[in-house]
């Protein structure tokens, strides 16, 4: 299982790291409101904890808006806002579930699992744009009836554009959404990982479809 900890309590978020590592599963951290919002964005994430009080925003104001990006992911608010106002308006704001803290934490593991569990089966698991067609699920991508071998970081890049096709996507962006931890940012592995995309997916069928906006990002052509 794969869970997005938007929290900014340093102590905390490393407990639970650990606690939910020595289970199997994988902790991605975000420490604010934007960066919450970045990670989120990816939609590969299983489960997403999420704090009220973060630095750049309110987690109610973070999980409605990702709801408003039509982002089905399951959500836990995780905060010492303990109130029933507090409580209403985190599920109002459209999250699934609500625990206060302090919280025991084979509680929070249960809560998790069945939210998990709970996940409707109509969540998205093929995007289509033209011919590119990825099954998440499977982890498989196809261009028209041909089947192409990508490594996990290029499957990982590919999903993030055709989640947003004809969206630009920042450098930071594909970085935040793929690799998951902190690059130098003046580094160019998104640029080189884009180059080996383009080998697979676009120059072997004689496509342009991942666009170079200069100075911002990349963008997945809509109109092939």
């Amino acid at each position: 299982m794969r869970i997005l900890l938007v929290e900014d309590d340093d102590a905390l978020a490393t407990v639970l790291a650990s606690g939910f590592g020595e289970q199997g599963h994988e902790i991605v951290r975000a420490s604010s409101a934007g960066e919450g919002r970045n990670r989120a964005s990816s939609g590969r994430h299983d489960v997403i904890i999420l704090d009220v009080m973060l630095p750049g925003g309110s987690g109610f104001d973070l999980c409605r808006e990702l709801r408003q990006q039509a982002i089905a992911t399951p959500i836990l608010m995780l905060t010492a806002r303990d109130s029933v106002d507090d409580r209403v308006a985190g599920l109002d704001a459209g999250a699934d579930d609500y625990l206060a803290k302090p919280f025991a934490f084979e509680e929070l593991v249960a809560r998790v699992r069945a939210l998990v569990r709970r996940t409707p089966t109509e969540r998205r698991l093929v995007f289509e744009t033209g011919d590119l067609r990825f099954d998440r699920n499977q982890r498989r991508v196809w261009r028209g009836d041909v089947e192409l071998d990508l490594s996990p970081k290029e499957l990982a890049l590919l999903e993030l554009f055709l989640r947003r096709p004809g969206t630009v996507l920042t450098r930071s962006e594909l970085l935040d959404g793929a690799w998951d931890m902190s690059f130098e940012r003046r580094s160019n592995i998104v640029d080189v990982y884009v180059r080996s995309l383009r080998e697979k997916v676009d120059r072997p069928f004689g496509r342009s479809s991942i666009e170079t906006v200069r100075g911002i990002g990349y963008r997945l052509r809509v109109d092939e």
